[in-house]
């Protein structure tokens, strides 16, 4: 579809500017005069392939950001409690916002919604921006028919994760650069330290102890098949990330995260916290359980919790309450399942929730601040075993070589 470069007035009086893309010129003018623009000056572009192809890389590169989503979700919540028009409102946001995706994002919303689309039906054409969970939070809204309050509670969740994401990744920063260290002094002495001195004992005839042999083997074998250890390592990433995608792989590929030692047991925390809050919000806002649940599903983030979780409802559906089914569920903590049955002898369940969301809010939080000093002796012990390796490699046949000199 062709591109049209516009220059226009909003309803501000503001001056706008950007791209659409539509049939004509003609229906150009139409689409920006239903946001509410007046056009006042729109050119057809006629982009070359180096244009094309740049345009592409900067979609790619310009993703929208944790931050900027929740600074739009801020603004979208703060205009519809102020009672601002819907459209009103997207128009407002188009205008002040910097990112070109998240731009061209919001004049799609705003004509979906024009065309007779709910706020969630415009926002499911968007899954790159809009996670399952943003938009079952936003249905579970339309649905109980509170949306500002629900963009509440969404506010706390993503900021929550974002931190938590951020917190994770700042954790594991200082042992990713210890372990790229580690790779990259492995690669430099197993190439150019060890055969030098190999090259020199060999010629004095010593007997070269077994971790210079392994040594001298590996390098002998990354020398004459390099291109082959390439390949494969080519072919299995490629093969992992297409295998990922699908449903059985995202399933295995969750479900070993789980499993993993020390990241697996926040990300259940992590799910749980989740679990909760999102359940207990629905359940305050008058939302039913069967509903409730449809929407928990997709907002989970974990495919194999999310797998348990679908044979949960599955039975809650048959009339057989929730802390039963949720027993037999592989991934739900003692404390969730307990916490909900007592929720649902008393009747105050979303009470129950928000106690346990608050809860492994907290245990996330030190799980993060401890995440650092858990993984830190198993980085002293890598790094004993790649020096140590080398050491002996190196200092065993100089040695005995000097056992031979005297």
């Amino acid at each position: 579809m062709p591109e049209f470069h516009y220059d226009a007035i909003s309803e501000s009086g503001m001056i706008v500017s950007g791209s659409i893309e539509a049939d004509s010129l003609e229906a150009a003018k139409n689409l920006l005069s239903s946001r509410g623009y007046i056009p006042t000056d729109v050119r057809a572009e006629t982009p070359n392939a180096r244009s094309e192809l740049w345009t592409r890389i900067r979609e790619r590169i310009e993703f929208v950001k944790a931050p900027q989503l929740i600074l739009f979700t801020k603004q979208f919540r703060s205009m519809l409690h102020a009672g601002v028009p819907i459209l009103r409102l997207f128009q407002v946001l188009e205008a002040q916002t910097d990112n070109r995706t998240l731009k061209r994002c919001i004049g799609d919303m705003s004509q979906d919604i024009k065309q007779g689309s709910t706020l969630y039906e415009a926002m499911e054409k968007h899954p790159a921006i809009f996670s399952p969970l943003y938009r079952s939070m936003i249905r579970a809204g339309e649905a109980s028919g509170n949306v500002p309050d629900i963009m509440d509670r969404l506010i706390y969740i993503i900021e929550h994760e974002h931190r938590i994401k951020s917190d994770v990744r700042s954790a594991l920063q200082y042992p990713m650069i210890v372990l790229f260290a580690l790779f990259a002094a492995f690669f430099v002495l197993l190439t150019f330290v060890i055969p030098k001195f190999a090259m020199v004992f060999s010629r004095v005839g010593l007997q070269l102890p077994l971790p210079t042999r392994i040594a001298m083997a590996l390098y002998s074998f990354l020398s004459a098949y390099w291109y082959i250890v390439l390949a494969v390592v080519a072919v299995i990433v490629i093969g992992l990330r297409y295998y990922f995608k699908t449903t059985n792989g995202k399933y295995v590929r969750d479900a070993l995260i789980l499993r993993l030692p020390i990241l697996g047991p926040l990300f259940v925390k992590a799910i749980m916290s989740r679990f909760a809050s999102i359940f207990a919000i629905l359940q305050s806002s008058g939302v039913p359980v069967v509903t409730a649940m449809n929407i928990l599903s997709g907002t989970i983030g974990n495919n194999a919790v999310a797998r348990e979780f679908d044979r949960v409802r599955e039975q809650v559906e048959e009339g057989q309450g929730i802390a039963v089914p949720l027993r037999s569920a592989k991934h739900f903590t003692p404390m969730v399942i307990d916490m909900i049955a007592i929720g649902e002898e008393a009747g105050n369940i979303d009470e129950m929730l928000k106690e346990i969301s608050v809860h492994y809010d907290d245990e996330v939080n030190y799980a993060v601040r401890g995440l650092s000093d858990a993984i830190g002796p198993i980085l002293v012990i890598g790094l004993a075993a790649v020096v140590g390796f080398f050491a002996l490699a190196i200092f065993l046949p100089m040695w005995d070589l000097t056992k031979m000199v005297r």
